[in-house]
């Protein structure tokens, strides 16, 4: 595995004023240790996160499986050695009202779920303060926590911090956890334009 995905903290930035989705992560020295770009014009999402900003090594690829998908399902890929990692799939009308996904293994099979902080916030949000409450997301393996996603208060720019240190036996694969950091900033991206 590639040894961007070897640590507990990142912090994640998307580019401001970019005609698609790019995103920066960083580790907890505030090296770059992985770049995002979304393909344009493309009818399924496609989503590749890079070693850097050169592109010259590819460490992920983020894949709708269909175009139009109310519960879009998102497959992540490890293009070095041609495995899917697992996958995480939007809950359609759940995500109405407070975000929720499923996070899938390898054969498609339900292992956790990433899901918005509180109902009660997420309503605040979509009815009143926008970007000005910042999103915050739990990500669990069963009944354990393993990641936190928090956004960072901004009105400039999009940052948001990923915690993965409460994930002592490493049960979650870095990677599904860094797909879904890059899908949440990528809709958010969208839902503000």
């Amino acid at each position: 595995m590639n040894p961007a995905f070897q640590y507990d903290r990142y912090l994640l930035k998307r580019q401001v004023f970019a005609l698609t989705g790019k995103l920066r992560f960083y580790n907890p020295q505030e090296q770059l240790v992985l770049y995002v770009e979304q393909k344009m014009f493309r009818l399924r999402e496609d989503i590749r996160v890079y070693a850097d900003e050169s592109k010259s090594q590819e460490v992920l690829l983020i894949q709708a499986r269909s175009i139009i998908d109310f519960n879009a399902a998102y497959d992540v890929i490890d293009p070095a050695y041609n495995q899917k990692v697992g996958a995480l799939r939007r809950k359609g009308w759940r995500s109405m009202m407070r975000d929720e996904w499923e996070v899938l293994d390898g054969s498609d099979q339900v292992v956790g779920m990433l899901f918005e902080d509180s109902a009660g916030q997420a309503m605040l949000r979509r009815l009143l303060l926008g970007s000005l409450l910042p999103q915050n997301y739990d990500m669990t393996l069963g009944d354990a926590r393993v990641a936190d996603l928090r956004q960072r208060f901004n009105l400039f720019a999009y940052q948001m911090d990923l915690d993965f240190s409460m994930d002592v036996n490493r049960r979650l694969d870095r990677r599904l956890g860094i797909a879904a950091a890059t899908l949440l900033a990528i809709i958010e991206g969208k839902q503000q334009s």
